[in-house]
């Protein structure tokens, strides 16, 4: 995988770390676990530019537990980790959500296959706008 395709998952990665620590300053965590978690995450954000896919289940099992452990933040989470470490992290997305994110797997992989540049952000905007919208 191309430190490129990481640029993304890491930057998404250190925004919900800044989020945990923010919990914790503001001491609405329940338990004194916090910041052992923190340290797993701080692995992840290590491991992950060298090892992608075997920092997968890592992942997975830290986004499962954000879910689980605060489930206050869970609407922050943001969508694009739970597809990019996929697993149970699929669980926590609706239908419609994952159909958004396959169908843009597929145009990157078009993209690809023309030799021909994808930018990720634009394109789930552009699946974002209404169907009508392209019409005003």
């Amino acid at each position: 995988m191309a430190s490129t395709d990481l640029d993304l998952p890491l930057a998404l990665l250190t925004h919900l770390r800044g989020i945990l620590v923010a919990l914790g300053e503001a001491e609405q965590v329940p338990d004194d676990t916090h910041g052992l978690f923190l340290e797993r995450f701080d692995e992840l954000l290590t491991e992950l530019p060298g090892d992608p896919e075997g920092s997968r289940y890592l992942g997975q099992d830290l986004l499962s537990q954000i879910f689980h452990r605060y489930p206050q933040i869970a609407h922050l989470v943001p969508r694009d980790l739970l597809w990019y470490f996929g697993g149970d992290c699929l669980h926590f997305m609706p239908d419609e959500e994952i159909e958004l994110f396959q169908t843009l797997e597929e145009r990157r992989y078009d993209a690809e296959q023309r030799g021909e540049p994808f930018d990720w952000n634009r394109e789930k905007q552009l699946l974002a706008l209404p169907s009508d919208a392209s019409k005003h």
